[in-house]
């Protein structure tokens, strides 16, 4: 099936379903414009035509995304109440654990296996009738900024795909970005989720620690992992933190709280006038020296449209976010030490053998480790190890939560001053391939500068399109008191209005639809 090129809005011959947003899906569907077979369909055949190019996927599932479209149309044909986005498809990181579909977390070690459970955000994501297209790339085990670090291929940029998408949902971002799903579900450690976005030109959040649980997603830093969803608007995102929130028993930290209205306060903030009165706090730490001219141009350019438009901008100086990431490269890597000692050979994922000498269960422990995890992983195992040793865990773990508290009291301090703060998500446009052969694992770490106290804190934030810098998206960085999500929905869409009228489109219709076989190639090899 061909596709509208969602630049002109010309068909090509075909329905141009993928063009839609996740929102237009769900108003056609129900209308009766075409049925979720025809959407689910369409872009099954977007995958295929693009997927070498791209490489988003590690695993495709077209026989139970048909399945579940079939279901929704027939149960739709028969006058059922369906949830309002049944039908819409959906691409799930390779985190999120599903009943009989392979889940890898991009890993050798879990290269075949196949869980006996759904994920709670699954299991919601299902209920409502969503189609499964299929479970998307990531660093392994979350660990990157890249998407390189995958044990099975590398995943393009569309908007260049000579750079990363970033990272570690880099290719549930590029799914969105590529037109191949209209929603993704992503996980944000660090910035997994909002970076990616911001390389990519789409719109992802990182919720409210706590109010989405994370039973059946397989863990990296617990007390910072948290779903979010990616999309290609405000309102889409929207929709899918809606559907995926709420508490659930079976997840210690989640929150025993009512979901709020996150999609009604997104049409708020698309209204005109919403932005007037509301406080932007500029954060002093997060902008100017060490952010990429045309980002910082970006950034600013965006933010005067909404000072315009009657936002007051208030400067903000929260000094302990000078050590926010120095803490965050300590607490992570401790609790992947702890997170990862789960696999031993012993009793699921892969085994492994010394070559030679004695078989005992430290010796398969040793070889199966050396043989399924890549070399990051290792890396952050060995420091968070250190990091929680005997003479070490005071002058290294402890004074890094410490540092913890004091990132938390300043963002109390800070939105006692603003509403909302702000900064550009990444210090940089998307980066070519090959970063990671420098052999200086800090350059990409410093990446994360922006996105990390967001998770030492447990806040929400959100990246969206801020318009482009030599031809690459920009993101615009939006963060929230604790529990106050939908603020940063209402102040998101008023942001992403702002922007789509002063540019005369969203931004991401800007992305390419076409890629080269030279990029087809490479995707190919491993990363």
């Amino acid at each position: 099936m061909s596709e509208t090129n969602p630049q002109s809005g010309a068909a090509q011959g075909g329905t141009g379903l993928t063009s839609l947003t996740a929102a237009q899906l769900a108003a056609g569907l129900a209308a009766g414009e075409y049925t979720s077979t025809e959407v689910t369909r369409a872009h099954l055949d977007r995958i295929e035509a693009t997927e070498e190019q791209i490489g988003s996927f590690l695993t495709v599932t077209p026989d139970v995304a048909l399945a579940t479209a079939a279901d929704v149309d027939r149960r739709r044909a028969a006058g059922e109440q369906l949830h309002p986005y049944a039908g819409v498809p959906v691409a799930l990181k390779d985190l999120v654990v599903t009943e009989g579909i392979r889940t890898t977390a991009a890993s050798k070690m879990l290269a075949d296996w196949v869980p006996p459970y759904d994920a709670t955000v699954y299991a919601k994501i299902k209920a409502a009738g969503l189609p499964v297209l299929g479970k998307t790339n990531l660093d392994e085990f979350a660990m990157g900024a890249t998407t390189e670090h995958s044990a099975f291929h590398v995943t393009r940029n569309p908007w260049n795909t000579d750079t990363v998408p970033g990272g570690s949902s880099g290719g549930a971002a590029s799914a969105a970005a590529a037109f191949q799903a209209p929603l993704s579900v992503g996980t944000d450690t660090g910035g997994s989720v909002r970076q990616p976005a911001a390389f990519t030109g789409t719109v992802g959040v990182k919720p409210t620690y706590g109010s989405v649980s994370r039973y059946g997603i397989i863990a990296m830093a617990s007390s910072l992992d948290q779903v979010g969803p990616i999309g290609r608007t405000v309102a889409d995102a929207a929709a899918l933190h809606q559907l995926m929130a709420g508490h659930d028993p079976h997840d210690s930290t989640s929150l025993r709280e009512p979901v709020p209205d996150f999609l009604a306060a997104a049409a708020v903030g698309a209204q005109d006038g919403s932005l007037r009165g509301t406080r932007l706090g500029v954060v002093k730490q997060l902008t100017g020296e060490g952010y990429a001219a045309g980002v910082q141009a970006a950034f600013d350019h965006a933010l005067a449209l909404a000072q315009a438009a009657g936002a007051e901008i208030v400067e903000i100086d929260m000094p302990s976010l000078s050590y926010a990431l120095d803490a965050y490269y300590l607490l992570m890597p401790s609790e992947v030490s702890s997170n990862l000692a789960r696999y031993d050979g012993m009793r699921f994922g892969l085994r492994a053998e010394p070559e030679s000498g004695p078989i005992t269960a430290e010796t398969v422990m040793a070889a199966t480790r050396a043989a399924g995890f890549g070399d990051e992983v290792k890396r952050r195992i060995i420091l968070g190890t250190y990091a929680l040793s005997a003479g070490y865990y005071d002058a290294y773990y402890g004074s890094a939560q410490k540092v913890r508290t004091l990132v938390q009291r300043d963002f109390a301090a800070a939105f006692e001053q603003a509403d909302v703060l702000v900064s550009p998500t990444a210090p940089t446009t998307a980066l070519p391939f090959g970063k990671e052969e420098s052999g200086d694992p800090m350059a990409l770490y410093l990446g994360d500068a922006s996105t990390i106290p967001a998770n030492l804190a447990g806040i929400p934030g959100m990246s969206l399109p801020a318009g482009l810098a030599d031809g690459m998206p920009v993101g615009f960085q939006l963060l929230a008191p604790a529990r106050e999500d939908a603020r940063l929905y209402t102040v998101g869409a008023g942001v992403e209005a702002l922007v789509s009228a002063d540019r005369g489109a969203p931004v991401w219709q800007s992305a390419p639809v076409t890629y080269s076989s030279e990029a087809a190639a490479a995707t190919a090899t491993n990363a």
